[in-house]
């Protein structure tokens, strides 16, 4: 049955833990939106070579799961280069390099959506291409796509237990760990559970927001 007073006694440590996982999950969310954004814009390079590399990149990654590209990542880059990083740091690059492929059509098809009049009008005032991506393009790109991005940002947070694999303690793991102390599951995963939904419906309703907000701005 439901212990309150093990729940409550268990709860600051998954909180605790919850605040790597949050880590985790922004800092990735973040090199993942990055990425992604420059891999669209390379995948759009008038040099063909530029464009299969990148499409052929991105197309490997997405067909090959995220879980071997993070053991891969831990184990394998150290013997090949002597570089060896934190598990943390790998996990953040990991999660951010797979779903960079995933953003990366998700700016394409806000980019594609942008009329070929913007692109023909920039020209015609000569601005440089960072202006017309910064000024004309990406503007009007993003707001379409907020909910996709964050839609997205939610998949990240509930991929966090993978880095548990290469030794991240984040709150799944330390879930497990109360656990195999205890060996009362009901508790420890139930709060888990919890945490993850209240996180995932507070995300979505900040991303509606934004989305809202951004509507606002750009449709003046």
């Amino acid at each position: 049955m439901w212990d309150w007073s093990y729940a409550l006694s268990i709860l600051p440590k998954l909180l605790s833990a919850l605040q790597v996982t949050i880590v985790a999950t922004l800092a990735s969310f973040a090199v993942a939106c990055a990425l992604g954004l420059i891999l669209a814009m390379l995948a759009r390079s008038r040099y063909a070579a530029i464009r299969l590399s990148i499409n052929g990149i991105a197309e490997f990654i997405r067909r090959t799961p995220l879980l071997v590209q993070i053991f891969f990542l831990f184990y394998s880059i150290p013997l090949l280069t002597g570089i060896s990083l934190p598990a943390l740091t790998v996990g953040i690059i990991g999660l951010g390099l797979h779903y960079s492929t995933y953003l990366s059509q998700v700016y394409r098809s806000g980019i594609d959506n942008i009329d070929a009049g913007q692109w023909e009008a920039a020209r015609a005032l000569n601005f440089t291409p960072a202006r017309t991506w910064t000024t004309v393009i990406l503007p009007q790109a993003l707001p379409p796509i907020i909910p996709i991005m964050g839609n997205y940002l939610i998949v990240m947070f509930k991929e966090t237990p993978l880095l548990a694999a290469i030794t991240v303690v984040e709150l799944l793991t330390t879930a497990k760990n109360i656990n195999a102390r205890d060996w009362r599951p009901f508790e420890p995963y139930t709060l888990v559970g919890i945490l993850f939904l209240i996180i995932s419906m507070a995300v979505a309703v900040l991303v509606g927001l934004l989305e809202q907000r951004m509507k606002r701005r750009y449709s003046r």
